[in-house]
């Protein structure tokens, strides 16, 4: 099934989409808006033009598996899309994330204003895929 991540930040929101197979996840845009209900309205058109059955939204978990301040505003979000569209909303524990982002355009040397502009856009490509990979070993 065709599934869209969002790694919300304060600033950026990275989005990413894996194939109908969920074999691959690959990114999709960062949207630059800070303000909530205009960046629902953002993530809706998306989700209206590129049809995805669910939307998966990163958790980021403190690294002792607590919540925190930042996990009640990415579930806020989420409760905002589940009143505005008509697909299931999850979410995906991600920790490290922007990490192994990060790790991932050093090692393509990507640097400076670009690693900036790609770095929500990786993260969200992270936690679709570790999303898939649960959602594939269940299956085992």
């Amino acid at each position: 099934m065709k599934i869209m991540s969002i790694d919300y930040g304060d600033k950026r929101t990275g989005i990413a989409f894996c194939d109908k197979r969920e074999m691959l996840a690959s990114p999709y845009c960062v949207i630059n808006e800070a303000y909530q209900p205009k960046l629902v309205k953002k993530i809706a058109e998306i989700i209206e033009n590129e049809k995805p059955e669910t939307v998966i939204i990163g958790l980021p978990r403190n690294m002792d598996g607590s919540y925190g301040y930042r996990c009640d505003e990415c579930k806020s979000l989420g409760e905002a899309l589940k009143e505005t569209v008509d697909i299931p909303v999850d979410y995906q524990d991600e920790r490290m994330t922007t990490v192994i982002a990060h790790g991932i355009l050093s090692d393509n040397n990507v640097r400076g204003k670009k690693r900036k502009e790609l770095v929500d856009a990786v993260s969200a490509v992270e936690i679709l895929q570790s999303y898939i990979d649960a959602r594939r070993n269940k299956m085992q």
